[in-house]
């Protein structure tokens, strides 16, 4: 299973040999992937307004803190975290993962930014302003998707499983199973921790989100987010995957990797 388009990129030799995580198969603008429940709400995602993204960033995880917006993109050789003002775009921060290096979700605790790694089984923490590399922690498994609640981050690695772990040392504290009508769901992306204590998250080849409670690990909405981009666009990009809630509001920003726009969006019944 190939996880991103070629598009003619230089690396496409090296990825297509990976054949996991960082990418997608083709992103139908209408396709989704877990349909309707009986048990849980089906949300629709309100488009409230847009704006550029960069149609070459792989995005794996997204984030706003104090004003900026945090981006950790994918690729052997591409991958980096940057920081951008939220009003204007212009680029604050900028930090390139080593070229060895696939990188993946981030998140924001404290003065730090923690970034995850696919396979290389590496968390670096970060500088929050500069971005600039504090540490490097090892990890077993691989890496996708992560945010952070008040006393821990949570991880996801692909599968229906969410890991918590500590927010200062990367130590796992333990772990969740995600449920939707008692049955698991796999292929657990990118995520986000908002204020009410959910954790969002994309999954991973499907236009669907999911809410979490991470203390049951049930799901308890459905996010249709499919029917964003035109058919133009929805050719040359790849997977949904970015999720980022606006602090002091109901709205997100998402995206995805190669998608050419941020959409700010409300989730409605």
């Amino acid at each position: 299973m190939t996880r991103f388009r070629l598009l003619g990129l230089a690396v496409a030799a090296t990825v297509l040999t990976l054949g996991s995580c960082a990418a997608g198969s083709s992103d139908d603008p209408g396709s989704s992937g877990l349909g309707s429940s009986g048990s849980v709400p089906t949300l629709r995602v309100d488009v409230l307004d847009r704006r550029p993204h960069d149609p070459t960033a792989f995005t794996q995880g997204l984030e706003i803190a104090d004003g900026a917006l945090l981006e950790g993109t994918g690729l052997v050789g591409r991958s980096y975290v940057t920081a951008r003002d939220l009003d204007t775009g212009a680029e604050l921060a900028r930090a390139d993962l080593p070229a060895t290096m696939f990188g993946e979700g981030i998140t924001v605790v404290g003065d730090t930014v923690w970034q995850l790694t696919w396979r290389d089984q590496v968390a670096f923490a970060r500088d929050r302003t500069t971005l600039r590399e504090r540490a490097r922690v090892a990890y077993d498994g691989e890496g996708w998707g992560l945010c952070a609640q008040p006393d821990r981050l949570v991880m996801s690695d692909g599968s229906s499983t969410l890991t918590f772990r500590d927010p200062a040392t990367f130590a796992v504290r333990g772990t969740v199973d995600v449920t939707l009508d008692d049955r698991r769901v796999d292929r657990l992306n990118e995520l986000e921790c908002t204020a009410d204590g959910m954790v969002y998250a994309n999954v991973w080849q499907t236009t669907d989100i999911v809410r979490i409670d991470p203390a049951s690990g049930a799901v308890v909405a459905v996010i249709d987010a499919s029917g964003l981009l035109t058919e133009a666009d929805a050719a040359e990009a790849d997977v949904l995957n970015g999720i980022a809630a606006i602090p002091g509001t109901d709205r997100f920003l998402i995206t995805g990797k190669l998608y050419p726009t941020i959409f700010d969006v409300r989730f409605v019944s």
